[in-house]
């Protein structure tokens, strides 16, 4: 049971939490990448995961890894995010790897679109106060893409290995 609630609730949380500190900070702490890599593993080893299963995972992450930093060099994301990503990449494995880059690339480019929109007119006075929001509003600001990744992630996770094998029969009897 414990190991079926933090298959249902680790994930979700860690990437909430993640959309949540981009939008306010602009930032994802490295803490949240580590939390990532090692619930994977803690939950992975008392599940039962194969070890090709495994090392399949930490295969799809570290390409991940590798094609984010490229891009973090480049300039077209945050380092917290391509950690993010690769993080995801880890939990999700190659399988469902397509389905969450697509999803992270629309939810991506709406959220562009919406802040491009957004920054082109002005502040209301009200809110003017609130530092994380004019941080949003500033035109010389990034886009905070790890909202863009948590939601193509939160889309793609009911459909993985890891909420499939939650027995939610027994959870609904406790």
């Amino acid at each position: 049971m414990i190991l079926d609630l933090a298959r249902l609730l680790l994930f979700p949380a860690l990437m909430a939490f993640a959309a949540a500190s981009d939008l306010f900070t602009m930032t994802i702490s490295n803490r949240v990448s580590l939390a990532l890599v090692a619930g994977f593993f803690v939950l992975a080893f008392a599940g039962g995961m194969a070890p090709y299963e495994m090392l399949s995972h930490v295969g799809a992450g570290a390409l991940l890894l590798v094609v984010a930093f490229t891009c973090f060099a480049m300039g077209w994301m945050g380092g917290g995010d391509a950690k993010v990503a690769a993080s995801v990449a880890l939990w999700f494995g190659f399988g469902p790897l397509m389905d969450f880059l697509l999803y992270a690339s629309l939810f991506g480019g709406a959220l562009t679109l919406l802040l491009l929109q957004f920054r082109q007119w002005p502040l209301p006075y009200g809110l003017a106060g609130q530092a994380w929001l004019a941080r949003l509003h500033d035109k010389q600001t990034g886009i905070p893409y790890g909202i863009a990744l948590a939601l193509g992630a939160l889309m793609v996770y009911p459909e993985t290995e890891w909420v499939k094998a939650i027995d939610l029969a027994h959870l609904a009897l406790r």
